[in-house]
């Protein structure tokens, strides 16, 4: 690597860089330095410095990767290693798909590595993600036995919290609902080895999903949900359940292996009912017990509400409604919203287990939020279970943009 580029720093950053955040904003930096994204270069700051990558557009300037020296092949690969090593418990039980990389909770900024079984699934969310590329791809290979490698490449965004974007790689070109920011499609291509099956099907927890990594809609799971929906499965016996935004059902599959009475899964996605049919057949569930209806699910809550079409148990799992702090406010009113009209659909003593996939809003806002729903529904909540992200999506201690899941069960009295 030849002499970097040196970018001097304000002195109160140094404390933070201290600790390891990962990010430099660009208005930390003077207006006249112009490089290309993928750029590397040097930064300092009082006795600090560190080595990190530059991104020509939006507000993160510099994703810091190292403090010791400059980003190699050698670091890439210990740091691929060494979140492998992290995932070995996955690995150890019927699971088949699972997140290997997480960006910069892994200390890898700017990239995400899905597993579904045999192959990886790269996604960038940040411009110049292209320069680690030739570094990562061996690491991965020499690291687990994969028969492909695919890139989902999606233009980066000008978003200030960009942590929870590897999950929407796993929603491509769903259909939104009004209340939902459109999703820009990725673009797919193999970087190595063999293409995936169209039908590939992967395990969680001994329940089998289809997932099309190359189709470009339905790769079949939020992978970060894995264990709220194996804690679904324990509170779902006897049960009439209702699932929004269910996507391709992975909830109601829980739902019903742990003995719901129905199962009612919403969603708005075209093709997504068969999507959930099939995972339903893959599983042999019975799939008399399951009903999917394809509409905006805030419309069909209103109409539950008006019909008091009432159930036990209620899943709220919708996309971010938030990506930037300018939305953060109008986020919190939908998700207002949404779940009142849910406790409106509870029957007495039944359970809401309700959901968030952005950063903007805060665990405590999250919860702020329930307790207005709880006033606006006239239903006296307690919390019974509260979760954030699993071991596959870490989030360091000096990096809060990182905790972006919030998942909250509530009995409604």
């Amino acid at each position: 690597m030849s002499k970097l580029p040196e970018i001097s720093l304000p002195t109160q950053l140094k404390e933070r860089l201290a600790q390891g955040h990962p990010w430099v904003y660009r208005n930390h930096i003077a207006t006249s330095t112009r490089l290309p994204s993928g750029a590397w270069v040097k930064l300092r700051c009082g006795g600090w410095s560190g080595y990190g990558l530059w991104d020509a557009e939006g507000p993160i300037a510099v994703r810091v990767y190292s403090e010791q020296q400059p980003p190699d092949a050698a670091l890439i690969r210990a740091r691929v290693c060494d979140a492998w090593e992290l995932r070995a418990p996955l690995r150890q039980g019927d699971t088949t798909a699972y997140r290997w990389l997480f960006g910069e909770g892994d200390s890898l900024p700017g990239i995400t590595v899905d597993v579904y079984g045999e192959y990886a699934v790269i996604a960038t969310y940040m411009g110049g993600a292209h320069e680690l590329l030739d570094w990562l791809v061996p690491a991965l290979r020499a690291t687990a036995p994969l028969r492909g490698i695919v890139l989902r490449n999606r233009p980066a965004r000008a978003s200030e919290n960009l942590a929870e974007v590897g999950r929407d790689e796993e929603l491509i070109d769903a259909t939104p609902s009004p209340q939902t920011p459109a999703v820009p499609p990725a673009k797919t291509s193999i970087l190595w080895g063999a293409g995936p099956p169209h039908d590939l099907v992967v395990s969680e927890y001994d329940l089998r999903f289809e997932a099309d990594l190359r189709g470009g809609q339905k790769t079949g799971l939020f992978l970060d949900h894995r264990e709220n929906r194996r804690y679904i499965e324990t509170i779902s016996a006897g049960k009439e359940v209702l699932n929004c935004f269910a996507y391709t059902g992975a909830f109601s599959l829980y739902a019903l292996r742990g003995g719901a009475r129905h199962v009612v899964s919403a969603d708005i996605g075209k093709g997504l009912d068969v999507s959930a049919a099939t995972n339903i057949s893959l599983n042999g569930l019975d799939s008399t017990r399951h009903e999917f209806v394809t509409e905006d699910c805030f419309a069909m809550l209103d109409t539950y509400t008006k019909q008091r079409q009432l159930f036990d148990l209620v899943i709220l799992d919708p996309p971010s409604f938030a990506r930037n702090k300018q939305s953060r406010f109008a986020a919190v009113r939908a998700y207002t919203r949404l779940n009142t009209l849910a406790l409106r659909c509870l029957r007495p003593g039944g359970l809401l287990a309700s959901a968030s996939c952005t950063s903007q809003v805060s665990p405590e806002a999250f919860k702020d939020m329930l307790a207005v729903a709880g006033a606006q529904a006239k239903r006296r909540l307690q919390i019974i279970h509260e979760t954030g992200q699993p071991l596959d999506h870490p989030v360091p201690p000096q990096f809060p943009e990182g905790r972006y899941l919030k998942f909250v069960v509530m009995r409604a009295g």
